[in-house]
């Protein structure tokens, strides 16, 4: 198929549903701390730039040469939404909220549906993809924001998983050189 001027070729990590779901991640914890957490504090930062590492370590990671090095990237991305999840937490217990079931969240919150209906329908996401803002109730956007933090760390896991089989069985770019380097000098 063709590509008409105006459609551009997309990077691989954006079709996998653990990139996807670390944008709006990220995004809404902009918006939860600049709501929520003393913008010159410590943990507003901490909080942010966790969220984005969790983003941008998956498509450094893809863009490695070698599959060690996305593994390792994507290893960061987990540890830092990890991160995230227990300042998420914190906040709660801080704050004396009630932190929600799964079931429960999914059930309450409405932007968890409408955000996930915006990734399923997009192979890979709009420049500005519209999702629903933070919900104003901070016990409901914290739990939005716990929800979906496991969700990606649950996909990060599997794609960690998936890496390293595809490490077992094709081998690094160590490994791949070697094997060019013994073509080329006959062996």
């Amino acid at each position: 198929m063709a590509m008409n001027s105006t459609q551009t070729t997309k990077a691989g990590y954006e079709y996998l549903l653990a990139y996807k779901v670390t944008v709006p991640i990220y995004d809404l914890t902009v918006e939860f701390c600049n709501s929520y957490i003393n913008r010159y504090s410590r943990t507003h930062d901490q909080m942010v730039q966790a969220a984005r590492s969790g983003m941008q370590n998956i498509s450094e990671g893809n863009k490695q040469q070698g599959l060690k090095g996305y593994i390792k990237l994507s290893g960061v991305a987990r540890a830092s939404l990890e991160e995230l999840l227990n300042d998420y937490k914190a906040y709660a217990r801080q704050n004396r909220l009630e932190i929600w079931t799964k079931d429960k969240s999914i059930r309450e919150i409405r932007e968890i549906r409408e955000t996930w209906n915006i990734i399923k329908l997009n192979s890979t996401l709009p420049d500005s993809p519209n999702f629903p803002n933070l919900p104003k109730d901070h016990e409901k956007a914290a739990n939005l924001m716990i929800t979906f933090i496991n969700q990606a760390n649950y996909l990060i896991d599997k794609l960690i998983i998936s890496l390293k089989e595809k490490h077992m069985r094709e081998g690094g770019l160590t490994e791949a050189l070697y094997r060019k380097r013994k073509q080329y000098r006959g062996f």
